[in-house]
């Protein structure tokens, strides 16, 4: 019997909508066990330049509820995430296509798998409409 595979992938998971639970229903297609880092509310604000609508607790609330999510923590910074693929032994890591290459280097420790998004939605447009319709 093969060993369990360990899936990890990351994210903000902000504003949750359905392109965020595509991506972890097919992340954890890929594996026996799935693994989630959620984007601190200080490394969104360095990457995406605003906090987050959700707080960090919030978001890993939500995220960790999910019935295909085995583990949540916090990822705290984009320079790390060799040490949290090694630290969770993950077989897979899972990015968005937005990322395509960016993180081929760890293929020497994990697969890499780069999944397409989900058209048509993305949690920047969803909080301009929501601001916008007032």
């Amino acid at each position: 019997m093969a060993a369990p595979r360990t899936v990890i992938t990351f994210g903000t998971f902000d504003v949750f909508h359905v392109g965020h639970l595509r991506v972890i229903e097919r992340a954890a297609a890929l594996g026996d066990r799935l693994v989630v880092g959620v984007s601190a509310d200080a490394l969104n604000l360095s990457k995406k330049g605003r906090e987050p609508v959700f707080s960090q607790s919030e978001r890993m609330a939500i995220v960790g509820a999910l019935k295909k999510v085995d583990e949540v923590f916090v990822e705290e910074s984009l320079e790390l995430k060799r040490s949290y693929i090694e630290q969770y032994d993950a077989d897979v890591l899972v990015m968005g296509d937005d990322w395509e290459g960016k993180f081929d280097e760890f293929r020497d420790i994990c697969e890499v798998v780069y999944l397409s998004r989900t058209p048509a939605i993305s949690t920047t447009a969803l909080i301009e409409k929501i601001s916008s319709a007032g």
